[in-house]
């Protein structure tokens, strides 16, 4: 095998299989060398069901989804059409993700020849430069998490820029990227597509704001997104009363109930504003965990956030920061711990508790781990 990569074949062959309907429905998984392995998959009472994933558990158990060859095809196809063109993939994510697996469907749809990058010993520039020069065909396509894209970006070698700027496309998905992201991205000549989606639509369904070809989004009157149309999943594994309080039809299309609040302007483009359940009730007041973050990310040294509430006796719930700050060197973290930079910028919005450090804790796909965090906080707070 050729270095910075690794051997795909097996999984493929069963997904391919699984596909063509001519085998059972798979749920991919990393083998103990980091090869993806396809694992057999029983789903009763969907005939068609051709892959199933697992969501990423950020905020709790994982879901297992089925998805069905048709949404798989739609999904693969308006993709084509919204990157104009169908290439040969870099597998940069973990396979048994959405975003990862749907690296392998595109490729199998297009009848072109994937590559996955060694991920064994983590995500490095190294790795992804490696495995990206291996790439053969003109057109050329990737997915990445912010947090990965920001890796890449960060005093990146001459050929790293070289082969990231080589991508016709790379989406970028698994949560908000910043501003200042996209700005390098698009200083650096790289060909970012953002993209909103989830396990339950087949991965990302709109890009750059824009529902694929077959997808229509609906916001609700409190404000919830709702995904709808061709990719949507036949709902999940063993759990009908999740499925049925999930997924629902209406007016002819079937929805899927996103857990984020969104606006749609006049010409149909959506913008995802933040999670339906992020609003603290904190002392009375209600504020908004998104709004803080994008607040606190806006200051100097700041690289990420990720705020919550935690039980507290005075406030009931008390603002909480996990933060992830350029240098995290122990006297920057515990002068940014102090407060003074961020306690003036937010007012009586500041956090009463912060946990600096120089990176979020993260999911295996590249996801922050929402839910480790929020325990890690809860217990420094104390639940003073």
């Amino acid at each position: 095998m050729t270095s910075g990569a690794v051997n795909i074949e097996p999984a493929l062959t069963a997904l391919a299989a699984a596909l063509r309907g001519e085998g059972p429905a798979v749920e991919l998984a990393a083998g103990p060398d980091g090869a993806p392995v396809a694992v057999p998959v029983e789903t009763p009472g969907v005939a068609d069901a051709a892959v199933v994933v697992r969501t990423s558990g950020s905020t709790g158990t994982p879901k297992a989804t089925v998805l069905t060859l048709d949404a798989l095809a739609a999904s693969s196809m308006a993709t084509a059409l919204a990157l104009k063109g169908e290439g040969q993939w870099l597998l940069a994510l973990p396979v048994q993700y959405v975003a990862g697996v749907q690296v392998l469907v595109r490729s199998l749809f297009a009848g072109t020849r994937p590559w996955a990058m060694d991920l064994s010993g983590g995500f490095t520039p190294e790795a992804f430069t490696a495995a990206a020069l291996e790439l053969t065909d003109k057109l050329r396509f990737t997915s990445l998490v912010p947090t990965q894209l920001q890796r890449l970006l960060d005093s990146p070698s001459a050929e790293t820029l070289a082969v990231l700027r080589r991508f016709n496309g790379i989406l970028l998905g698994g949560g908000p990227a910043a501003p200042e992201l996209l700005a390098a991205a698009r200083d650096a000549g790289v060909r970012v597509v953002t993209t909103y989606g989830s396990a339950e639509t087949c991965g990302g369904c709109v890009y750059d704001g824009v529902p694929l070809d077959g997808v229509v989004v609906r916001v609700a009157d409190d404000g919830r997104i709702l995904l709808g149309g061709e990719t949507i999943a036949a709902g999940y594994l063993g759990a009908p009363e999740l499925s049925a309080a999930t997924f629902v039809a209406d007016g002819g299309v079937r929805w899927y109930r996103t857990n984020d609040l969104g606006e749609l302007d006049d010409a149909g483009k959506l913008t995802v504003l933040g999670r339906a359940d992020d609003v603290v009730i904190t002392g009375g007041v209600k504020v908004s965990a998104g709004h803080v973050q994008a607040e606190l990310e806006k200051l100097d040294g700041v690289r990420a956030a990720f705020v919550a509430g935690v039980p507290s006796a005075e406030w009931g719930q008390a603002l909480v920061a996990y933060v992830a700050v350029a240098d995290s060197s122990p006297d920057a973290l515990r002068n940014f711990t102090a407060g003074a930079a961020w306690a003036r910028a937010l007012g009586s919005l500041a956090p009463k508790t912060v946990l600096a450090a120089g990176e979020l804790l993260m999911l295996p796909n590249g996801k922050p781990d929402r839910l480790s965090m929020t325990v890690r906080l809860t217990e420094l707070h104390q639940g003073k």
